[in-house]
């Protein structure tokens, strides 16, 4: 027995199983709003914060030096080595901090933690497998992730 393609049955079981997707709303303006809520808020603050750090510290110091996050009012600065985090804290001991919070005070920042670590450039990127072996220090920390270089200090201090 052979059915046609118009046959009332199928097309009845068709209507059946094959139903409509559920309507999505549109992600543009969800991501819209969360950007304007979220990131431009804290880009804001930070950026102005960015600019007085680039304004106020000497840029032989700036070199070494990278802001890595500003969270309630707290300023963490990373210093890539001990010989510039001494020279970057007597600056700041110096009256260099009071300058950068009373600059910054409309952007909220309060205080200026210093930190020794290394940071990532675009230029220094990571490969996987080309690093050493489980036992094996690791002697080139530049290019290490932020998280090593942070639990090898750790390690260090203890």
């Amino acid at each position: 027995m052979s059915r046609s393609s118009t046959d009332p049955v199928i097309e009845r079981l068709a209507r059946y199983k094959c139903t409509d997707a559920p309507a999505t709303p549109a992600l543009g303006p969800e991501l819209l709003s969360f950007f304007k809520h979220s990131v431009e808020k804290r880009q804001a603050k930070f950026g102005k914060i960015a600019n007085y750090w680039t304004a106020l510290v000497p840029q032989t110091l700036a070199a070494h030096c990278s802001l890595e996050s500003f969270s309630r009012g707290s300023l963490t600065v990373l210093v890539d080595s001990a010989s510039h985090l001494y020279e970057l804290k007597q600056l700041l001991l110096a009256g260099l901090q009071q300058q950068l919070l009373l600059a910054a005070k409309s952007a909220g920042l309060q205080k200026i933690s210093l930190k020794r670590g290394h940071w990532c450039d675009a230029d220094q990127r990571v490969e996987f497998g080309s690093g050493p072996r489980r036992n094996e220090p690791l002697t080139d920390t530049s290019i290490a992730p932020k998280a090593y270089v942070r639990n090898r200090r750790r390690r260090d201090v203890e």
